[in-house]
């Protein structure tokens, strides 16, 4: 699978309720993550225990991509995760807005390194992410 598509189809998944998503990232994934909490690095079990949280406390988790590009073997998509919490599952609402560089290996995530922040629901915010390139 090319390096966009890998990344397309990975982001395209309901991360609530798949069970394979793990089989998109390598066995030696690692994902230098900035968020509001600080610097985290994620390696494959981390990625791991990540997925199975998800599962367990959302009913829906998806992307909502606005930018996805490819620069050679280098994939950077601009998204919004859209969930909705068990307790509230007929509420889908904006959790975050990432931005993430990807290198694939072996048709799989392997380098990541993402910046993200709280959503801001405002509808000039989510109006900035209704682009698609």
């Amino acid at each position: 699978m090319l390096a966009k598509q890998t990344v397309k189809s990975f982001y395209d998944l309901d991360l609530a309720k798949d069970d394979h998503a793990i089989n998109y990232v390598h066995p030696d994934c690692e994902l230098n993550w900035h968020s509001s909490k600080g610097f985290t690095k994620l390696e494959y079990a981390d990625v791991e225990k990540l997925l199975a949280e998800i599962r367990r406390s959302y009913e829906s988790f998806r992307y909502k991509i606005s930018h996805l590009l490819q620069d050679e073997s280098t994939i950077t998509i601009r998204h919004t995760v859209n969930a909705a919490l068990i307790e509230r599952p007929s509420k889908i609402e904006p959790i975050a807005h990432f931005i993430t560089i990807w290198e694939t290996k072996e048709g799989k995530l392997f380098k990541g390194f993402e910046i993200s922040q709280l959503a801001d629901d405002g509808k000039a915010s989510i109006n900035s992410f209704n682009l698609r390139s």
